[in-house]
């Protein structure tokens, strides 16, 4: 293979591994709009106590664990109050981990202690994503 065929193959195959990476990127930048809807939709189903509404962005796995709407919106309550009605939410990092996306969610609680929820996903069959577990930690000193 002389110098010039193989700078041109070279050239084309960092040329693929860029477009790759380009469509990859944008098909993240995707799915974190998606994913901040869904846990926005979700609160907001929370703060109407809308319990159908709110289950039906939860995962098959916590279905599973928690077999109808009541039974889910009790244990948010009792175990993610400042998630049920938070009075304010902003939005961090996405990150990818081995396990899927998980998206950082800065709450702040009706008695104005700060809270990190860290929300992670799993993409169903149809392409579509569900929560599938959240992770409530206090955040003392983080701004929401």
């Amino acid at each position: 293979m002389s110098g010039s065929t193989f700078r041109g193959t070279a050239t084309g195959c960092l040329l693929g591994l860029t477009l790759m990476l380009a469509m990859q990127g944008s098909a993240i930048a995707q799915d974190a709009a998606q994913l901040k809807g869904i846990v926005e939709k979700q609160i907001t189903a929370f703060r109407a106590g809308d319990a159908d509404a709110a289950y039906g962005y939860a995962a098959p796995m916590i279905k599973r664990m928690f077999p109808s709407p009541d039974q889910f919106i009790d244990m948010v309550k009792r175990g993610y109050a400042p998630v049920y009605d938070p009075s304010s939410i902003s939005f961090g990092e996405l990150r990818e981990t081995a396990r899927g996306p998980v998206q950082e969610v800065y709450v702040t609680d009706a008695k104005g202690r700060k809270w990190l929820a860290l929300y992670s996903f799993e993409q169903q069959a149809d392409g579509t994503w569900k929560i599938s577990g959240c992770v409530l930690t206090a955040s003392p000193g983080v701004s929401a």
